[in-house]
C-alpha cells in the first residue's frame, strides 16, 4: 500500500501547518486541532491534511473516521522497559506502610530488579521486553526510551543495552537507549562509592561507546543514590563519547540536581516533584525539558509534579509512564494524561501536547514525530468515537485506542464484534 486516506476525521489533533519543535507555556493549552478533517499518508509519510472541502478524490485506502479522532502517536521519553520480573510484594509492603526509601534500604527496589535481572539470560530479558513493547505500541506509543540501570555491573548493563538494542532493530517504532548505570549503588560496593563511579567512566562507558549502545547517559540524584558531585561526574563522561544527558532529579528531595543538568545541557530533567521558586528560574534559563511521570507518585505514594506552576512559568512540559517494576507498572500514556490532568493540574490539551510533541522533542524526535505536519512519518492513534478531545483523559478506564497506525501501516486494530 503506497497511500492511506482517513476521512471524516472529527478531531485531527496537532495538525500544524507551521511546525513547532515544541509547545511551551500556556501556547500548550492552544495547539491546533482541525475539525471535520482528512489525513492523506503516502509512502509511509504525512502527505497532506486539512478540511473535508479539500479531501482527494481517491487513494489505495480509505478509511471512515466519523465521530473520531486521530492524534499523533505517544512518544514515550522516559521507561525502563526491560526487566527481569515485576515486584508486586513491594507493593504489599507499601500496602502496609512501608515507603520507597524503606523498602530500598531492606534491599528492594532497584537492587531487588538488578539482582533478578544479572540472573537472566539475555534471550530472557528480550522476550519479555519485546511483549511490553508490543503492549504499549497497542496503547498508541509510536516512539519510546528504554533505560538500562538494572545491571549495575559491566557485563549486565551490556546486555540490557543489548536487549535495547535488539528491541530497535525488530520493533516497527523508533526506540531510544539510555545507559543508567548511575541508578543505585550496589552492595559491593557500599563502603567505596569512588570505586564504582571509576567503573561506570572508566569500564562501562568505554564498551558502551565502543559497541554503539546508548544514544543518552543518565544518573539518579537523589538522597541515598547519587550526590550532584557524581551526576556531574557521569555526565561529563558521558559527554566526551558524544551522549547527551537525561536525568533523573528532585524526585523526592531538591538538591541541585536541575541547576546541574540545566548547567550541562541535559536534553531532560525527569521527575520534578519537587521545585523550587529558584529552580523554576534555573529551568527557564535554559533548554531541558522538564520531563513529568505522574504515575510514579499515584503508584508508591508522593507528591505529584508541579506541572501547573512550571506551564504557567512558560516551561515546555513533557510527560512519560516511567514503565519500570517497582513503581510505575504500567505503559498506558492514556492513564498519564489522566492523572496529570487530575492530579497535577494539566488541562486536556496540555497533556496531548506533553505526551506527543514535547515527548518527541525529550527525545530528538520532533522532526519526524509528535504532529501531524507534513513530511513527518505516518504514525497517529486513531480513536473510538469521541465527544471531545477532552474525553481521553475523562474517561481514564476505557481503551479509546481503537486503531495504531506506525508509518501509514495499521499495527494495531482493536475492533471487535460480540457474539450473543
Amino acid at each position: 500500500m503506497s497511500s492511506l486516506l482517513l476521512r471524516n476525521i472529527r478531531f485531527l489533533a496537532l495538525a500544524e501547518t507551521h511546525p513547532q519543535a515544541s509547545y511551551a507555556g500556556t501556547a500548550m493549552q492552544h495547539i491546533p486541532v482541525m475539525e471535520d478533517a482528512f489525513l492523506l499518508i503516502e509512502k509511509s509519510k504525512i502527505a497532506n491534511f486539512g478540511p473535508m472541502e479539500t479531501c482527494p478524490v481517491q487513494a489505495d485506502e480509505v478509511v471512515d473516521c466519523s465521530g473520531r479522532a486521530v492524534l499523533p502517536a505517544w512518544c514515550d521519553s522516559h521507561t525502563h522497559l526491560v526487566f527481569a520480573r515485576s515486584r508486586e510484594e513491594e507493593f504489599v509492603d507499601r500496602i502496609k506502610g512501608l515507603s520507597y526509601e524503606e523498602i530500598a534500604r531492606r534491599g528492594g527496589g532497584i537492587l531487588n530488579s538488578a539482582r533478578r535481572l544479572q540472573e537472566a539470560s539475555e534471550a530472557e530479558l528480550f522476550e519479555s521486553a519485546w511483549g511490553r513493547l508490543r503492549e504499549v505500541i497497542s496503547y498508541g506509543t509510536g516512539a519510546i526510551e528504554i533505560k538500562s540501570g538494572y545491571g549495575l555491573t559491566v557485563e549486565s548493563e551490556l546486555k540490557m543495552l543489548r536487549v535495547i538494542r535488539r528491541l530497535g532493530e525488530k520493533a516497527p517504532i523508533p526506540v531510544k537507549s539510555t545507559f543508567l548505570g548511575a541508578h543505585a549503588l550496589p552492595p559491593a560496593y557500599q563502603s567505596d562509592r569512588k570505586a564504582y563511579l571509576d567503573l561506570i567512566v572508566n569500564e562501562m562507558l568505554p564498551r558502551i561507546a565502543e559497541e554503539n549502545l546508548a544514544d543518552y547517559v543518565d544518573a539518579f540524584c537523589e538522597k541515598g543514590f547519587f550526590t550532584v558531585a557524581e551526576m556531574e561526574r557521569v555526565m561529563e563522561a558521558g559527554a566526551k563519547y558524544g551522549l547527551k544527558a537525561k536525568v533523573h532529579t528532585n524526585q523526592f528531595n531538591s538538591m541541585g540536581g536541575i541547576e546541574a543538568a540545566v548547567a550541562h545541557g541535559a536534553v531532560s530533567v525527569d521527575h520534578l516533584e519537587v521545585v523550587s521558586d529558584a529552580e523554576l528560574e534555573i529551568l527557564k534559563s535554559g533548554q531541558s525539558i522538564p520531563t513529568l511521570l505522574p504515575s510514579a507518585p499515584f503508584f508508591i505514594g508522593g507528591h505529584y509534579q508541579p506541572a501547573r506552576k512550571l506551564i504557567d512559568a512558560g516551561l515546555p512540559v513533557a510527560l512519560a509512564t516511567d514503565y519500570n517494576p517497582g513503581s510505575t507498572p504500567s505503559g498506558r500514556m492514556q492513564f498519564v494524561l489522566a492523572l496529570a490532568c487530575l492530579k497535577c493540574g494539566m488541562l486536556p490539551e496540555e497533556a496531548i501536547c506533553a505526551a506527543t510533541l514535547n515527548g518527541a522533542k525529550a527525545m530528538e524526535l520532533e522532526a519526524e514525530l509528535g504532529s501531524i505536519a507534513m513530511g513527518k512519518r505516518g504514525s497517529f492513534v486513531l480513536t473510538a468515537p469521541l465527544p471531545s478531545l477532552a474525553y481521553l483523559p475523562y474517561a481514564f478506564g476505557t481503551d479509546l485506542v481503537e486503531r495504531v497506525y506506525i508509518d501509514g501501516q495499521c499495527r494495531v486494530d482493536k475492533r471487535s464484534v460480540f457474539i450473543d
